[in-house]
């Protein structure tokens, strides 16, 4: 039996967009053992993947993130007697995870730090989107094949029934909107999602607004705007039960961060907005259903790979020349509006 060490302790979109990769690596490997090393927010999706063997856990800014944690956890590897280390992540950490593992083969980035330690090293292509550039890692045949492969996990480990429950509130077709993101400069205005959402009511949808604790006050704000025909569930839903919930909605609308990944897994019609990012970096939606929109008339766009807590010129064209007007016409080619 093959075994295979994945490293992914970035967030929860690099979390989504390596599951493609492990699902690559176990198909093409039957007979092998898939472990991933994760952070504690993003485990879930990888003890839910039915390609996943075991997860390790490394809460690195956490309670591990002593020298002798990193010590303790590079013994811990080197016990399991991998074959083969995959790292899609391009931290100096690891990197030396990597080289530590006693892996007879270890695969990383060109520009990944220090990447020199490891045993082959894949070029990272810019114009590529993250699912092909991680394929890449495991030499994946682009001529003969479609690298859009879908992020699967399983829903058995979660109630469904309590999140029918939450969905039976209204019999009329849901929308989800996910208004947040880390960056404050990648969050489409407020005023243009509320302002969305009254005329996708208008058209007889129910919103469900969904993101993280860091969500709650923005989608708290935008449910009391509109008052009907509208909930809140950020905070309240674990990442797998989002995902499930969106299985069961007819569209998401989201900003440039992890929900357009979780819908991924959803497979269903998403539509990304782009404010300072761009959808070049190559965190796109890419399944059949998937749309995105950006203004990009404008020198200062984008201003950085994860973009900013405020617009560097203060302006944020990006975001306010994106009118509703423009965004529910994009929308109405992925549903009926």
């Amino acid at each position: 039996m093959k075994k295979i060490l994945v490293i992914q302790t970035a967030f929860i979109g690099d979390a989504i967009l390596t599951l493609p990769l492990i699902q690559f690596l176990k198909n093409n490997f039957k007979d092998s053992e898939i472990t991933v090393l994760a952070i504690p927010s993003t485990s879930s999706i990888f003890e839910n993947s039915k390609f996943v063997t075991n997860v390790i856990t490394y809460d690195k800014k956490g309670k591990d993130k002593s020298l002798i944690s990193f010590i303790k956890l590079i013994k811990k590897i080197r016990k399991q007697n991998f074959e083969e280390v995959y790292s899609p992540h391009r931290s100096t950490r690891s990197t030396l995870i990597s080289f530590f593992s006693k892996a007879k083969l270890t695969v990383g980035f060109n520009i990944a730090d220090l990447s020199f330690l490891y045993k082959k090293k894949i070029k990272y292509e810019k114009n590529f989107h993250e699912v092909k550039r991680n394929l890449a890692l495991a030499e994946f045949n682009f001529e003969k094949n479609d690298w859009r492969i879908l992020p699967s996990i399983s829903f058995d480990k979660i109630n469904k029934d309590e999140i029918h429950k939450i969905l039976n509130v209204s019999d009329k077709k849901i929308i989800a909107i996910a208004p947040g993101s880390v960056w404050q400069t990648k969050i489409y205005p407020k005023n243009y999602f509320i302002e969305i959402a009254k005329f996708l009511i208008s058209k007889n949808y129910f919103i469900i607004l969904i993101g993280s604790n860091d969500d709650v006050s923005l989608c708290q704000e935008i449910q009391d705007e509109i008052k009907e025909n509208i909930i809140s569930l950020a905070g309240k839903l674990n990442i797998i039960e989002s995902i499930y919930m969106l299985t069961n909605c007819k569209a998401l609308i989201c900003n440039d961060s992890s929900p357009t990944h979780m819908a991924m897994i959803a497979d269903i019609p998403v539509l990304t907005i782009y404010c300072s990012t761009i959808p070049d970096f190559g965190f796109y939606p890419y399944n059949q259903k998937g749309k995105y929109i950006s203004f990009d008339d404008l020198n200062c766009k984008p201003c950085g790979i994860h973009g900013h807590k405020i617009c560097p010129i203060k302006s944020f064209d990006c975001g306010v020349k994106l009118t509703p007007q423009k965004v529910i016409a994009k929308l109405s080619e992925i549903i009926s509006v």
